[in-house]
């Protein structure tokens, strides 16, 4: 018998014949076929050869089921093989191969490949859809376009690219990020960087890169946006956000204690001063030490708005909450020439409506009508509205309530101490007591009127209190708006101060859906690159919720994930009828409501359609059997 081993689909069988005439035994030759059923190999003839009496040498044999084989794989694939043989091995394959064609005893379609079914598995399956969505949102922005032109290199940005998309996708430290890199994700085969070179150092080194060109970055993206969809920055929102270290940070110039957003007074913060426009895109961003104010940041934002606003064009109107809007900043804004819309901190006691004025009612995004009226403040020469929420009175109404309810019952467990064996009685130290309960209910104890009784040894022997009668009291559910802008209509100017609900979703994306918070680094450097790196993940966030809002998809981040990653790169492992290893890559087709956000997006659906790679046979032992590399004769 004859056989191959470069594990090619036919093989040469002979056979001894002896002839009758003569009594001569000849050795004749057959092509055959081996197919597998289960565990089982078995052969099928396909042609007969003859004695091949003009093929001698066993090597010429050899050259002839290796030429076959190249002409049945050329006629299935189109690939063409390098190797030629000699003048008589050339024609006999041509012959033979014609005969295999013309009697159709072998399947010769272009492009079909047999492979055992049985030996497919899938050995990998990574998500892909989130990923390729994210990458497509940057191909928008032109990031790689700009990166480029700034000398970073292809593989810089491809790794860039991974990067961010990392940190939209699944937000986590570098350590995990690698992880999640090289075990679940995709996201290497849509950025183009190689899977392997992926480390945590790398990530660290990228994301300071990426933040030494923060204000470069931030104008292109910002430029960008406004392109595509045709923004004006009319209207800017300002507004601050901190967030905390889990560690010392003893070394740290930026890292202090101040008020914490999330009660965190132990830890030390760092905060976050945004600007975005009406659409949620940011417009400027800028770190301050944990301990700077709302009220005393404005100066450094104005200054830079400033810089990047055009004398000759109209100056946004800045949108503020009344955290910021101090007189201070509202001169300051003035003096800059910008327009502002915030809630008055200030002008609640000697306001009065305007006479004539009817009430107008509007409704908020949560469909609850909100009333307005315009108003007049004594001394003021700007707008002022007074806006009336019967939803937010009643949550004021019980918050007072509860408060009350909590204040009552501290100073009634301190009075019950005076009677008790081992209670506090000292006149200092319950007062003490009271200072602490105090603090705990700032907003309410004002409104309170305490009395302590004592004996000549300063021991307590009553505790008396009682509300104080508010000459005017407050009125639940009201506040005003105060603008220097020149609108009329009641409606247009809640409209315009409404969009702060931006800044509100803008926070709640970065500090939840990005994990801005907590900081486990421990350097600035590293903390600020952690930071930028987060904000530019929300730049790909929301130019996709952007774009998805305006064909009615008013799906959170988080969920928009969650559907996009029901989409997988599937890689799967077979062996063909040449017996080689194939690898086939593959990506899942989209669900529903995949297609639904690729559509409405105008974005491709497969990053490819099939990726396909054939491995060499493997190479053989030196102790092999030099027959076993071509043809033997038994």
């Amino acid at each position: 018998m004859f056989w191959s081993k470069t594990f090619v689909p036919v093989f040469i069988k002979s056979t001894k014949k002896r002839i009758k005439t003569t009594g001569a035994i000849v050795v004749q030759y057959r092509l055959c076929e081996s197919y597998r059923i289960g565990e089982r190999t078995k052969h099928t003839h396909i042609l007969h050869l003859g004695t091949l009496e003009m093929l001698p040498d066993v090597e010429q044999k050899r050259s002839l089921l290796i030429r076959i084989n190249d002409l049945v794989k050329e006629s299935r694939t189109g690939i063409k093989s390098m190797f030629i043989p000699e003048e008589a091995v050339e024609q006999l394959a041509q012959r033979f191969f014609a005969e295999i064609r013309d009697k159709k005893r072998m399947d010769l379609q272009a492009g079909s490949e047999k492979v055992f079914t049985d030996s497919i598995c899938h050995k990998e399956v990574r998500e892909i859809g989130a990923e390729y969505l994210c990458h497509q949102v940057l191909e928008q922005l032109e990031l790689s376009k700009m990166l480029s032109s700034s000398g970073w290199s292809d593989d810089e940005i491809q790794l860039a690219k991974t990067h961010i998309i990392s940190r939209a996708v699944y937000p986590a430290s570098e350590l995990k990020t690698t992880d999640w890199i090289r075990k679940n994700s995709a996201v290497c085969t849509v950025s183009g960087y190689p899977l392997e070179c992926i480390t945590k150092d790398k990530l660290y080194s990228i994301s300071k890169k990426l933040y030494s060109f923060k204000d470069e970055l931030e104008q292109h993206l910002s430029r960008r946006t406004n392109e595509l969809f045709d923004l004006e920055d009319r209207i800017i929102i300002y507004d601050l956000t901190n967030t905390y270290y889990e560690g010392s940070m003893r070394h740290s110039k930026i890292a202090k204690f101040g008020r914490s957003k999330e009660k965190r007074s132990d830890a030390k913060l760092i905060v976050l001063a945004v600007v975005i426009n009406r659409e949620g895109f940011l417009k400027y961003t800028q770190l301050f030490e944990g301990n700077m104010s709302d009220s005393r940041s404005l100066q450094h934002i104005i200054d830079e708005l400033t810089i990047r606003t055009s004398v000759s064009e109209r100056r946004p109107t800045v949108v503020m909450d009344a955290g910021i809007a101090s007189e201070d900043n509202l001169q300051l804004l003035k003096k800059q020439g910008f327009d502002y819309m915030v809630v008055s901190r200030s002008g609640m006691k000697q306001y009065k409506v305007a006479e004539g004025q009817n009430t107008v009612v509007v409704k908020d995004n949560k469909g609850q009508p909100i009333s307005l009226r315009k108003a007049v403040v004594e001394g003021s020469l700007d707008t002022w509205l007074e806006v009336y929420s019967e939803n937010k009175a009643k949550k004021e109404t019980g918050m007072n309530g509860r408060f009350s309810q909590q204040f009552e019952e501290g100073l009634g467990q301190i009075k019950s101490s005076l009677n008790k064996k081992g209670g506090i009685k000292k006149l200092d130290k319950v007062w003490e007591r009271i200072g602490r309960l105090k603090q705990k209910c700032p907003s309410i104890h004002r409104h309170y009127e305490i009395e302590v009784v004592a004996d000549d040894k300063q021991i307590v022997t009553q505790i008396l209190w009682q509300q104080k009668v508010q000459p005017t009291k407050k009125q639940e559910g009201h506040y005003l708006l105060r603008t220097t802008m020149d609108e009329t209509q009641e409606s247009v100017q809640w409209q315009i101060y409404n969009t702060i609900r931006e800044v509100e979703s803008t926070m709640r994306v970065l500090k939840t859906d990005l994990d801005l918070r907590p900081i486990y680094h421990k350097t600035d450097k590293a903390s600020m690159a952690h930071l930028h790196l987060g904000l530019l993940a929300y730049w790909v966030v929301n130019t996709i919720r952007y774009q998805l809002k305006q064909k009615g998809i008013h799906t959170d981040w988080r969920n928009i994930v969650r559907t996009m990653n029901t989409q997988k790169m599937v890689t799967s492992h077979m062996v063909s009828e040449y017996d080689q290893p194939v690898i086939l890559i593959k990506c899942s087709e989209p669900i529903q409501e995949v297609q639904q956000i690729y559509e409405a997006l105008h974005y491709k659906q497969r990053p490819f359609t099939q990726k396909k790679s054939v491995l060499p046979p493997p190479k053989f032992q030196k102790n092999e059997n030099q027959y076993c590399r071509g043809v033997r004769d038994d």
